[in-house]
């Protein structure tokens, strides 16, 4: 078994594509309507397996679940094999890091904040 995706609640379709697309550099998978305004979106890293499937928030609680879909706490975890690559990369794309990046015993990692809330771990492993 693998984990093929999660769910991302986001505001919007076009906005979660902008930013996981746009920012991040993820590959836009598959765009595909499903009527009635609903789209089936997802996005992966470049050369990853688990994808996010990008649904767009609908109704009071879907739509307070945005940027806490974790309680406050880091919820996704983003391996690089760069870190300084990736890192400089992210800041020159406008993402903002919650704190600069700290060397620890399991790697390289530093937190960041996606555009709806979400707090993410960009790391390289030792």
């Amino acid at each position: 078994m693998r984990l093929q995706a999660v769910t991302l609640v986001v505001p919007d379709y076009d906005t979660g594509i902008a930013f996981f697309v746009g920012k991040l550099g993820f590959e836009l998978i598959e765009d595909t309507p499903r009527g009635g305004g609903k789209r089936w979106v997802m996005v992966a890293p470049q050369g990853g397996e688990t994808r996010l499937l990008l649904a767009e928030g609908k109704g009071e609680r879907q739509r307070a679940a945005i940027g806490n879909q974790t309680g406050g706490r880091v919820g996704f975890f983003l391996e690089t094999d760069d870190f300084d690559r990736d890192h400089a990369a992210f800041v020159e794309r406008g993402v903002t890091f919650t704190e600069a990046p700290r060397r620890e015993d399991y790697g390289t990692v530093a937190v960041f904040r996606d555009e709806f809330g979400n707090l993410w771990d960009l790391i390289q492993c030792r």
